[in-house]
C-alpha cells in the first residue's frame, strides 16, 4: 500500500461544447474516481481536481451555428456536464470552470512568469488566414488532409483517426470551416514554447525515469514524438475567445487552449482551497505530494510533454508521478462520436435507467480500455448486472440479510468455535484490501473490480457449502456461527465496494446500519461486525434488466444510424436529358424468377432463370452479397429486356434486373409483388 500522504488527482476537463457520454465517463472520470475514493478509504489527505474547458476555437464554432453567443453554450454545458458528474458520484473535491475569474487570472500570471524569464520564443510566421471571412483561421477552424494518416477529416490541432497532434499548416489540401474557402498564409505573431530545449528533460524524466511504471501506450507516444525530435509550439492564438495574452503587442490574441486548460487545474485547486480555508501550493509544489492525471490517450502528449515542460519552465511546480492513459471505448462496433450521435449520454442514461448509475460504472470498469481499445455493447451492459451484480453480489448480500432477520430478527448472533472452514474464510477475506489495494495502485481498475466480485463469491460459496437454511432446523449453535461469519463479509464488501459501487456501498452500509470501516480495519480487525448489533430490513441492491429494455436501447441506435445514413447519402445528379423517344426505346417488363445459383468463383454474381412472359432467359445479376438463391426463387422482378446481350465469365445475360438502395445501403427490387402484375406486363 502506498505510503505518500497527500495527493493531487486531476481528471481532464471536459470540453463545454456538448453533453458527456459513457466514452468520457470510462476512458477518464471513473478510474480517476476509484482512485480518489479509495484513497481516501486508506486515510490519504486527497485533492480530486477538475472543471469545464471553455476555451478554444470549438466554443464559437458552436454558437456560430446555434446563432448564440459562447457564453451561452459554455453556461449550458458547463451546468449539465456538471450535474451529470455529481449524478454518477464523481467524487470531485472541486469542479471548476476556465472562464472563472481565479483561473483567468493563474493563466495570465502563469504566461507572464514564463514570459518574464525568457522562456519563450517570439516569432512572426506564416499562419492561415481565411480570405472570405477576413480572419486568421484557429487550429479547430481548419480542416484537411493528415499528413500522417491521410485522414481527409483532421483538424488543425490533431487527427483524431490516429491521434497525431498537427499544427494547421501541416495539412493538406486545408479548408476553412467557416466559409469553405481556401485558406492562404499571413504574416502573424505568436509566442512559442521551445519544447526543443526540454528533450533532454523528458529524456531523462520519463524515458529514463518511468520506463518500468508507466503504461506502454504512454511511454511509446512520448519516446515517439521525443525521438522524433520536438519543434516550437505556439502558445497564443488569433481569437477572439479565450485568455487575452497579457503583454504589450498582443491585441486580438488570445491563451492557446492547451495552454491555459491544463492551468485550470492549478486553478481549480486554488479555488477549493479557498473556499476550504487551506493552503494550495503544497498540493501543487511540495515533493511529498504525489500528483496523477487522468486522461484519455488523445492527450497524452499535452499531459506528459507540453504541460510537464510548462510546469518545468515555471519552476517550482512538481512533476506527476503518473499518467495512466486509457484507450478509447467504442460503442456497439463503431467509434463514439458526438457529431454523429453515436453515444450513450448520461443524462439519457439517468432517465432510462433510474437509480442504476453503478451498474453503469461497474460494466465500464470490467470492460476498460485500460490497454486497448475496448467496445461496449448493451449485451454486455445487461450480461455483466444480471449475471454479475445481480447473481453474485446482490444475491450474497440478499441471503446473509434475509436470513439474519428470519432467524434472529437483525441482531448479530454470537458465534461458537470457529471451524477450520470459517477461519480459513475469514483468512482469505483478511488478504483481499491488500490484493485489491495492489490492483488500484497499479492503475488495474478493471482487475480491481473483479477482486471485489470474488469477494462476494467467497461469501456465497460460504453459505452454499454450510448451507445455514438447514443446519438451522440441526444444529442453532452452527448457524450462528455461519450467520456471524457471513456478516462479517457483507461488512468488509460495504467498504471494499466503495470506490467502485459507491451509491450501493451506501445503501448496503445503510441496511446493515454501520457506518463503514477504513480499509486497513479489514485486514486487521478480528471483529468487523459486532455480536448483538442490530442491523435493517433487507432491500435488494441491484435488480434484473430486462431485454425489452435492452432492446430499446438498440432501436435508438438504429434510429440513429438510419438518421445518419439518411443524412449522409449522396443523391446522384441527374443525368443527361432524354427524350420521350430515347424512353420509348427501353422495353421494361414484369418478369418472375424461376430459378437461381451462384456463379462460379464469382462472389457477387447469381445466375438467373427469369419468365418475362415473352420468353425464359438467363441474366447474370451482380447481388449475390445482398440475396441467396433460395430467398429470390418465385420473386417477381422489374427487367429491361431489349437490352443488348452481353457475356460474363462466359454466360450470356440477356437482360437487366432493375435495382436500387434503401437507407442502409442494401441493393432492394423495384419490386411490382404487390400489385399482382403478371410476367410479361409492361413497365412505362
Amino acid at each position: 500500500m502506498s505510503t505518500n500522504g497527500r495527493y493531487t488527482i486531476t481528471a481532464a476537463l471536459p470540453y463545454t461544447n456538448g453533453p458527456i457520454h459513457i466514452g468520457h465517463l470510462a476512458g477518464v472520470y471513473v478510474p480517476a474516481d476509484i482512485y480518489s475514493r479509495y484513497l481516501r478509504i486508506t486515510g490519504k489527505d486527497v485533492a480530486f481536481i477538475c472543471g469545464s474547458d471553455e476555451h478554444g476555437a470549438a466554443i464559437p464554432m458552436r454558437a456560430k451555428k446555434e446563432g448564440v453567443s459562447p457564453q451561452v453554450i459554455i453556461d449550458k454545458y458547463h451546468a449539465i456536464i456538471k450535474k451529470s458528474f455529481e449524478e454518477f458520484g464523481i467524487s470531485f473535491d472541486n469542479y471548476s470552470r476556465t472562464s472563472a475569474p481565479i483561473h483567468h487570472e493563474t493563466a495570465s500570471e502563469f504566461f507572464k512568469k514564463l514570459y518574464k524569464d525568457g522562456k519563450f520564443i517570439e516569432e512572426t510566421s506564416e499562419q492561415l488566414y481565411d480570405p472570405e471571412a477576413d480572419q486568421f483561421l484557429a487550429d479547430r477552424f481548419v480542416t484537411g488532409t493528415c499528413p500522417k494518416c491521410g485522414n481527409e477529416e483532421a483538424y488543425g490541432d490533431q487527427c483524431e483517426n490516429c491521434g497525431s497532434s498537427l499544427n494547421a499548416t501541416d495539412l493538406i489540401n486545408p479548408k476553412s470551416t467557416i466559409s469553405g474557402a481556401e485558406p492562404i498564409t499571413k504574416q502573424t505573431k505568436h509566442w512559442f514554447l521551445p519544447l526543443d530545449q526540454y528533450e533532454d528533460f523528458l529524456r531523462e524524466w520519463v524515458l529514463e525515469g518511468h520506463k518500468k511504471d508507466w503504461k506502454t501506450n504512454v511511454y511509446g507516444q512520448i519516446k515517439s514524438w521525443v525521438d522524433d525530435g520536438l519543434r516550437p509550439r505556439a502558445v497564443t492564438r488569433d481569437l477572439d475567445w479565450g485568455i487575452p495574452v497579457p503583454v504589450e503587442g498582443a491585441e486580438g490574441k488570445v491563451l492557446y487552449v492547451w495552454f491555459d486548460a491544463p492551468i485550470g487545474y492549478i486553478s481549480s485547486t486554488k479555488e477549493w482551497a479557498e473556499r476550504e480555508g487551506k493552503d494550495w501550493e503544497p498540493y501543487w509544489k511540495d515533493k511529498d505530494t504525489k500528483l496523477v492525471h487522468f486522461i484519455g490517450k488523445d492527450n497524452i502528449v499535452f499531459h506528459c510533454i507540453i504541460f510537464p515542460s510548462m510546469l518545468k519552465a515555471e519552476g517550482s511546480y512538481i512533476l506527476p508521478e503518473n499518467v495512466p492513459a486509457n484507450e478509447f471505448l467504442n460503442l456497439e462496433g463503431n467509434k463514439l462520436s458526438t457529431s454523429k450521435n453515436w453515444a450513450v449520454w448520461l443524462h439519457e442514461y439517468l432517465e432510462e435507467f433510474p437509480d442504476k448509475q453503478d451498474v453503469l460504472r461497474y460494466a465500464l470498469t470490467a470492460n476498460a480500455p485500460e490497454t486497448k481499445d475496448n467496445d461496449f455493447t448493451w449485451k454486455d451492459f445487461q450480461a455483466r448486472n444480471n449475471n454479475e451484480l445481480v447473481a453474485i453480489f446482490g444475491n450474497f448480500i440478499n441471503r446473509v440479510v434475509v436470513l439474519t432477520n428470519k432467524y434472529y430478527d437483525g441482531i448479530i448472533p454470537a458465534p461458537s468455535t470457529l471451524s477450520e472452514i470459517d477461519k480459513q474464510t475469514l483468512a482469505e477475506l483478511k488478504a483481499y484490501p491488500a490484493v485489491i489495494s495492489s490492483s488500484i495502485e497499479r492503475y488495474r481498475f478493471r482487475e480491481a473490480s473483479q477482486e471485489v466480485l470474488n469477494v462476494a463469491r467467497l461469501g456465497n460459496k460460504y453459505l452454499a457449502d454450510e448451507e445455514p437454511w438447514k443446519t438451522i432446523k440441526t444444529d442453532e449453535e452452527r448457524t450462528k456461527t455461519v450467520m456471524y461469519v457471513a456478516l462479517q463479509i457483507a461488512s468488509a464488501l460495504a467498504t471494499l465496494s466503495e470506490p467502485f459501487l459507491p451509491f450501493t456501498s451506501s445503501k448496503l452500509k445503510s441496511i446493515l446500519d454501520h457506518s463503514g470501516l477504513n480499509w486497513e480495519e479489514i485486514a486487521t480487525k478480528d471483529v468487523l461486525l459486532p455480536e448483538g448489533h442490530q442491523i435493517g430490513k433487507g432491500e435488494l441492491l441491484f435488480s434484473k434488466i430486462e431485454d425489452a429494455e435492452i432492446q430499446r436501447q438498440l432501436d435508438k441506435l438504429e434510429a440513429t444510424k438510419k438518421a445518419n445514413a439518411a443524412e449522409n447519402k449522396t443523391i446522384e445528379p441527374q443525368k443527361e436529358t432524354a427524350t420521350f423517344e430515347d424512353f420509348t426505346k427501353l422495353d421494361i417488363r414484369v418478369g418472375t424468377i424461376i430459378e437461381a445459383e451462384k456463379m462460379p468463383k464469382a462472389k457477387k454474381l447469381l445466375v438467373l432463370k427469369v419468365d418475362t412472359g415473352i420468353n425464359t432467359r438467363t441474366i447474370v445479376s451482380g447481388i449475390a452479397e445482398h440475396f441467396t438463391p433460395e430467398e429470390i426463387v418465385g420473386k417477381k422482378v422489374t427487367v429491361l429486356v431489349n437490352l443488348a446481350p452481353r457475356k460474363l465469365r462466359g454466360i450470356e445475360s440477356e437482360g437487366m434486373i432493375l435495382m436500387t438502395e434503401n437507407p442502409e445501403g442494401k441493393i432492394v427490387f423495384l419490386n411490382p409483388d404487390e400489385d399482382n402484375a403478371n410476367p410479361g406486363a409492361i413497365v412505362s
